[in-house]
């Protein structure tokens, strides 16, 4: 689930950290400490070395939960690592005559400013919830016992954390809970977090748990026992003393890599409309305007990131009709012109869609979005098919590589579609991408069958 839900703005504390780390970094060495060094040369070499140091050790992995001990021990860890670097690169660039001494001074300064930051913003942020009642979770709990208990209690003694606990079911008997109670509690007071005893739930329970969580956007947690629940990659973390287990690790939830796909996305869409639909774009329009009458974009209703609705632009590939919000295109579809044909055979069609992506709705590679007529449908009936919602929608996508684009003719193809995304979204990266989107290149121009 996203760090932006609802009105949060985490997700943007581990940019701004870095951005202010690497300014004490540089500013220290540049103007104080290493003068006679050309600034073109150490800033890249050492903030790169800094980025990269920080994702082996995790530096920045700072989460509401995290303990002050933790922080002490993250930063001590940096400290060494970063001192080996420094004594790296003044042995490389010998003839600056950088002396250890001044090596330690610099990274001594550099560290207190960065520890001063860091506590500072954790404290900020502590105080900022337990004040404001900003920056917060509702949570549930299903189960009680001396685990859930605590829990609770840390909930509920701990407001520095951000934590709102509404409310802890008490199963005595497993086989006679109304989950179904349970969820429309949680739906009628907008929870963010569901926490699980897994000792107090059966099997099929905890199945049922998941499914509505997965349709409902609910971020789910495990309070973990000795039972061996599902095969799949669960992250462990630690509230306290008290271990929680989390049920889909999405990597888009960590902010680097958010900010490294937003960059990404940033990039290459401007280079397409800059390069590509500048010059493109008129051509269409006149060729689309000769053979029928209508608007060169066609817009449409589609549900994003969240499922919120945002428009989905497109050059127009049909005559207007009054159903083209309600039924997709099909085989032979009339409704479809002559240069609708070639557009959409080539997929030149879904090109205005990189606005969509500078806007911020959409992403160059994600699960294709649907109209919201379909997408309705099979939130109801397809199992699973919300968690495409965990993410920013794309242009191009897995499954539409796999096989799996255009006309939806029977449930199989919804499935598989589900099947991809959900894989997509919890093995994002960045050379995924780069991977979806040279297939999709070489699709469109060898032409695919489903392309009409």
């Amino acid at each position: 689930m996203s760090l932006f839900k609802q009105g949060r703005y985490s997700g943007y504390l581990r940019p701004i950290s870095y951005l202010i780390d690497l300014s004490i970094i540089n500013g220290l060495a540049i103007f104080y400490f290493i003068k006679n060094i050309d600034p073109l040369i150490f800033i890249p070499i050492i903030s790169i070395a800094w980025i990269i140091l920080s994702i082996a050790s995790k530096f920045y992995e700072v989460y509401r939960y995290t303990r002050e001990v933790t922080i002490f021990s993250l930063i001590f860890r940096q400290l060494v690592l970063f001192i080996l670097i420094m004594f790296a690169f003044s042995g490389y660039h010998y003839t600056l005559n950088i002396y250890p001494a001044t090596i330690f001074k610099y990274v001594f300064l550099v560290f207190l400013g960065i520890t001063i930051f860091k506590f500072a913003l954790y404290y900020l942020l502590q105080k900022y919830r337990t004040s404001f009642g900003g920056n917060y979770r509702t949570t549930v709990v299903f189960g009680a016992n001396k685990k859930t208990l605590a829990l609770e209690h840390f909930f509920n003694k701990n407001p520095e954390y951000g934590y709102i606990h509404k409310k802890t079911f008490n199963f005595k008997d497993k086989n006679e809970i109304d989950l179904d109670e349970c969820f429309e509690f949680i739906l009628n007071n907008s929870i963010d977090e569901i926490y699980c005893s897994i000792t107090e739930l059966t099997n099929n329970q905890i199945s049922e748990i998941v499914d509505f969580a997965d349709n409902n956007l609910k971020i789910l947690k495990f309070l973990p026992d000795n039972k061996d629940i599902y095969s799949k990659k669960l992250k462990y973390e630690y509230y306290d003393y008290i271990p929680i287990l989390s049920l889909r690790n999405i990597p888009l939830e960590d902010s680097i890599n958010m900010v490294v796909k937003r960059s990404f996305d940033i990039m290459f869409s401007s280079l397409v409309v800059i390069f590509i639909l500048s010059w493109l774009t008129p051509l269409i329009a006149i060729l689309i305007k000769l053979e029928s009458k209508g608007p060169v974009f066609f817009k449409q209703s589609r549900n994003g990131f969240n499922y919120k609705e945002f428009d989905c632009y497109k050059f127009r590939s049909m005559t207007p009709n009054k159903d083209a919000n309600i039924h997709q295109a099909t085989r032979d579809d009339q409704r479809v012109t002559r240069i609708g044909k070639f557009i959409r055979k080539t997929s030149i069609d879904e090109l205005p869609q990189f606005f969509n992506v500078l806007f911020g709705d959409m992403s160059v590679v994600g699960p294709r979005p649907h109209m919201v007529s379909h997408t309705n449908m099979y939130a109801k009936k397809i199992d699973k098919f919300m968690v495409r919602h965990f993410v920013k929608p794309g242009i191009t996508g897995l499954a539409q590589i796999s096989g799996f684009r255009g006309e939806i003719e029977t449930d199989k193809d919804i499935i598989g579609r589900v099947k991809y995304d959900i894989f997509y979204i919890e093995n994002w990266s960045l050379l995924l991408d780069l991977k979806i989107i040279t297939k999709t290149f070489l699709n469109a121009v060898r032409g695919e069958e489903k392309a009409y």
